[in-house]
């Protein structure tokens, strides 16, 4: 039985979206704060015939806040090709449900990418409710570039996995997100100090709630703050630096430069190579005066 909006009440007037179209809707829930589902998520939810949920008990609590008396079924890592069938059969049949992450943006180290690739095969609709996501929500607020990034998922729990990854990604250019639980964050610091060196990690947790916190420091300081004062609680985003170019050539820096005077004026282009290599400023702008970009 779908809730009327009268029952519903969050409903804005125009935010009436009818009969869904057959398919399944990968709704993006809050990563904190329930207050940053959106409108059309709620109106989703709302709607559609069934949510697939990894836990019923944390969907539960979202639905339950907004009046949403949704029929939840359990789908997670460990549903099988039968539960998967039952699912495409059911949109086959002209249903709509909705795919609901526990915390943000379903299919982004969460479960259902299988599931979504396979209603897609069998030629049937696909669509995002976008919403809220702890690696874009890190990389906002960790103080380090945002214009080129990777995420690279849960780091692996044993060091040789995890030192072989880190690796992987050593000279990639942009800035690295990746999530870690709490007890193996010593560990994995430490890694990323042998692997990357001294490159600045953000350690941000406990993102949207009322406990927030952004910590950005070098791997080894980082260790000793939380070897001194115990390891961080809740759920963690690593925000590694891009590696630093001081050591490229002064034509590297001119083609730079000059990619960016294209865009911007002299003083902008300097500060925004200036935080992408860490060549100073001063030395960046002036290159940049110097250079004949018409």
């Amino acid at each position: 039985m779908h809730t009327t909006e009268k029952e519903r009440g969050w409903l804005l007037p125009d935010s009436r979206i009818g009969a869904l179209r057959p398919g399944l809707y990968l709704v993006s829930g809050p990563i904190g704060n329930m207050g940053d589902v959106s409108l059309r998520a709620l109106d989703t939810l709302a709607a559609v015939s069934a949510v697939l949920c990894e836990d019923t008990r944390v969907s539960g609590k979202l639905l339950s806040r907004y009046n949403i008396r949704a029929k939840l079924v359990v789908y997670n890592d460990h549903s099988d090709d039968k539960k998967r069938k039952a699912i495409i059969e059911r949109i086959e049949s002209g249903e709509a449900l909705a795919l609901l992450s526990d915390a943000g943006t379903p299919l982004i180290s969460d479960p259902g990418y299988r599931l979504a690739e396979e209603i897609r095969a069998a030629g049937l609709y696909v669509t995002s409710v976008p919403g809220a996501s702890a690696p874009v929500t890190a990389l906002q607020l960790s103080g380090l570039p945002s214009d080129r990034f990777s995420f690279i998922g849960f780091l692996p729990p044993k060091s040789g996995a995890r030192r072989a990854l880190l690796a992987e990604w050593k000279t990639a250019p942009g800035t690295l997100l990746a999530f870690e639980t709490a007890p193996r964050l010593l560990k994995s610091l430490a890694d990323i100090q042998d692997v990357l060196g001294g490159r600045r990690v953000a350690v941000a947790r406990e993102l949207t709630k009322m406990f927030e916190e952004i910590r950005l420091d070098e791997p080894e300081a980082l260790i000793a703050h939380y070897t001194q004062n115990g390891l961080p609680k809740g759920e963690i985003v690593l925000v590694i630096a891009p590696p630093a170019l001081e050591a490229h050539s002064t034509e590297t820096l001119e083609v730079l430069l000059k990619d960016a005077l294209l865009r911007m004026g002299t003083k902008d282009a300097a500060a925004f190579i200036s935080v992408q290599t860490g060549v100073p400023r001063k030395t960046l702008y002036a290159m940049a005066l110097a250079l004949d970009v018409k």
